[in-house]
């Protein structure tokens, strides 16, 4: 079944606020029920991994359920989607990602707008999102390659695993990343601090598209993983 451009950029927008509403929203119910960071990052990371399921298994038949530009941009480079409705995927995910933390802090009663005061930034964070980023790819494109159907679970358990491996806990998405530039709440992340991270996803993306292109091509040849 083809959906039209409308239902495709409709389902990108719905699907990324739908997870940064639950990034960010998990995020101020778990620092609300505890002052164990620990334990408040469980709390964050749990229903993230789970939402994924969720939102892969619903909108990836409509659109591929990407929510995320560098998944775009990979899926572009492969020729499976035109430049311009890469652009409105990317666009369609930003303004979804930003309503996303907005609507977090309606449902919580907190002022609307906000502008994220958290420091992420430094050579590990970076380095973690390069590494967090790889992975999703690697994770994306082998899943399409040997099992298909199971790739909402697999992206929902690496984030749920990436959460904790890596320094930055994994944003592993530019949207993601602006979108969490508007809260100055537990998953929040200074704007200045936001260029980086979107930086270092890029380089993880293009070397997960890189190698993983290669390594599911038997037979060494160009064909698409």
């Amino acid at each position: 079944m083809t959906f039209d451009n409308n239902r495709r950029l409709a389902a990108e927008a719905l699907g990324t606020m739908l997870l940064v509403a639950t990034v960010v929203g998990s995020g101020i119910m778990a620092d609300t029920l505890t002052k164990d960071t620990a334990l408040a990052l469980l709390g964050n990371t749990l229903p993230t991994g789970a939402i994924l399921v969720v939102l892969i298994t619903i909108f990836g038949p409509i659109s591929g359920a990407h929510f995320n530009p560098v998944v775009t941009l990979i899926f572009a480079l492969r020729r499976d989607l035109t430049l311009g409705l890469a652009l409105a995927y990317v666009a369609a995910q930003v303004l979804g990602g930003i309503a996303g933390s907005l609507l977090a802090h309606a449902m919580f009663n907190l002022p609307i707008f906000e502008i994220s005061q958290k420091v992420r930034s430094g050579t590990g964070q970076w380095v973690a999102e390069v590494v967090a980023t790889f992975g999703l790819l690697a994770t994306i494109l082998g899943g399409v390659r040997f099992k298909a159907e199971g790739v909402a679970w697999l992206v929902g358990l690496y984030i749920t695993a990436a959460y904790w491996f890596t320094a930055s806990t994994s944003f592993a998405n530019p949207a993601v990343a602006i979108a969490r530039a508007f809260t100055d709440t537990f998953s929040g992340i200074r704007p200045v601090d936001v260029p980086a991270f979107i930086v270092a996803q890029i380089v993880g993306a293009l070397l997960g598209a890189a190698l993983f292109g290669w390594l599911l091509s038997p037979h060494g040849t160009d064909q698409k993983a």
